[in-house]
């Protein structure tokens, strides 16, 4: 399995990923990750912060967009090079999250792509934004 090569990408070009946030993802998450903020993970220390409840860790939505990179924009071989991201709205258990990257830039002789990547929850609210930069497979 392969995914686009430089030749067959081209700016407007789209793809998404969406998933449901679980308590189990967030377990999971902050358990390979080492994050166990309690932010995440403790509701009686989380009603005292700004966000008045636990929360999804922002990296782990941010993840959504190495899902769709990885394997379906450009897909399977992509390298990531590099991610700006901005957190813009934090995001709840049960949360259901859509991850949209689109091609902005394409650097033929570099054999780079710059891609928008936005994430939205249920109600359409941008949650993370930023800018990938990638490598598609040769």
């Amino acid at each position: 399995m392969k995914g686009k090569t430089i030749v067959h990408l081209e700016v407007g070009q789209s793809a998404s990923y969406e998933r449901t946030v679980t308590e189990t993802d967030v377990v999971l998450f902050g358990g390979i990750s080492g994050d166990l903020n309690p932010a995440h993970f403790n509701e009686t220390y989380a009603k005292d912060t700004m966000f008045k409840g636990r929360i999804v860790h922002g990296m782990l939505t941010a993840s959504y967009f190495s899902t769709v990179l990885g394997t379906q924009l450009p897909g399977p071989g992509t390298i990531y090079l590099g991610q700006e991201l901005k957190f813009t709205k934090p995001v709840r258990f049960q949360d259901t999250i859509k991850a949209v990257v689109t091609v902005t830039e394409v650097l033929l002789e570099k054999n780079m792509v710059k891609l928008e990547t936005i994430a939205y929850n249920q109600h359409g609210d941008i949650v993370v934004k930023g800018l990938a930069t990638v490598m598609p497979p040769k």
